[in-house]
């Protein structure tokens, strides 16, 4: 959810967490944005281009090749994959749950979902919105009066992440600190000031950075209008609904992950990856050689990303909520096509880049998000054309060279899938 996530890269950028710290995949690893854009009947088809539809799902020997070749060439664990069309599913795993063990990943394992927990919190606050119960055109002033420039800051802009508000998972001071004390318990009170603290990145509305911060203020939002925790609304309104029976929203004190669940690893440190998740040149060749290896993270405590990446799940969970989140089945006709319709390129500049709106991001013919955290990355979209889902995650946050593991993966599914 770091800078990385700026080029939506590991995620939309941001970190998730923390680029990682951001948590949405950047345009640099996102190439295949403009090759499905251009080959599908979505909005960002132009005009008068013939839609292709996704080829018949391949069985094992295509998909299942090309999901075992990524992971393997990214130096993942372990990774699951599921995609899904109208003309079946296929599943596969790939590698251990552990870095130098035998005991194979499983489709049923749980892991830490980063900054798809983004979608949940936008979700609930759309419910709201649809419900009465607060205006997303509201200056954010109205409910929190101490957010810096909040009388001309929107909700809006803080779903889409046009706000400007500083993003807390980027300051020097805050990654140090996960490295000096990976069991810190943060509240989100911590964490909006601590954005709060640094100036804004643009003026409201005039352009776009992802930021972990909007989405904690927006988390406390739903808290102080919905009048109850954070995890009881989305399970009240999210996780029962969906019977999502696997995913979950433990409380910040709480850093185990259900089991069966992979460990999560990382390469480098907070701060070293600040800027690149890449490793420097020695230490990339030496990562290739196998003479160093990432280091497991599993136990450090997540409560640093709360409403913006604090999530637990699986990749059936993850594949029925990625269709839900597109497909309208938790919101009404009107606020849902708000929501599609809200995607705005992330870079104008780059026709391959990300699109992002309320809470939700595009790539290609597919809408969903990414979820990047130390030691975990992953990725869930659905195309509500042609029904197709592609759901995949890694027990690393990013490869040795720097690109994120599960995103890299979906992006050539999708690639390989519509042609």
């Amino acid at each position: 959810m770091k800078q990385a996530e700026e080029e939506l890269g590991p995620e939309l950028s941001g970190r998730a967490g923390v680029s990682r710290r951001a948590v949405l995949v950047g345009a640099a690893a996102w190439g295949v944005g403009a090759l499905v854009s251009a080959c599908s009947g979505s909005p960002s088809t132009p005009p008068g281009a013939a839609p292709v539809d996704p080829a018949p799902l391949p069985e094992s020997p295509a998909l299942r090749a090309q999901f075992e070749q990524t992971a393997k060439e990214l130096m993942t664990p372990g990774a699951v994959m599921i995609v899904r069309t109208p003309d079946g599913e296929l599943s596969a795993t790939y590698g251990s749950r552990t870095d130098t063990g035998s005991e194979p990943v499983s489709v049923a394992d749980h892991v830490r979902i980063g900054s798809i927990t983004k979608t949940f919190t936008g979700t609930v606050i759309l419910q709201l919105a649809q419900e009465g119960k607060l205006d997303i055109d509201a200056p954010v002033a109205e409910y929190r009066p101490d957010v810096p420039n909040g009388k001309n800051i929107t909700l809006t802009q803080l779903l889409n992440m046009r706000s400007g508000l500083y993003n807390y998972s980027e300051s020097l001071e805050f990654n140090q600190s996960l490295d000096d004390d990976p069991a810190k318990v943060w509240t989100p009170e911590e964490l909006v000031a601590l954005g709060f603290k640094y100036p804004a990145y643009f003026s409201p509305g005039t352009d776009y950075h992802y930021s972990n911060t909007n989405i904690v203020l927006l988390g406390l939002i739903i808290e102080q209008v919905d009048k109850q925790p954070l995890g009881s609304a989305y399970r009240t309104r999210l996780f029962t609904p969906l019977a999502l029976h696997e995913t979950s929203f433990p409380d910040a004190a709480v850093t185990a992950i259900p089991t069966p669940h992979p460990r999560g690893y990382m390469y480098g440190t907070n701060v070293s990856t600040m800027s690149s998740e890449a490793l420097p040149p020695d230490q990339l060749a030496a990562a290739q050689a196998g003479t160093i290896r990432p280091h497991d993270v599993t136990d450090a405590s997540p409560s640093w990303t709360w409403a913006a990446g604090g999530a637990i799940s699986t990749a059936a969970d993850l594949a029925t909520w990625g269709r839900a989140l597109s497909d309208g089945t938790l919101l009404n006709p009107m606020w849902q096509r708000k929501r599609l319709e809200s995607v705005q390129p992330t870079n104008p500049g780059s026709p391959a880049a990300p699109g992002y709106g309320l809470a939700i991001a595009k790539f290609g013919p597919v809408y969903g998000h990414t979820g990047e955290l130390p030691g975990f990355q992953s990725f869930t979209a659905y195309d509500p054309d042609r029904k197709v889902t592609v759901v995949v995650w890694a027990n690393l946050n990013a490869a040795p060279d720097g690109r994120p593991p599960a995103s890299t993966i979906a992006q050539k599914l999708i690639g390989t899938l519509y042609g």
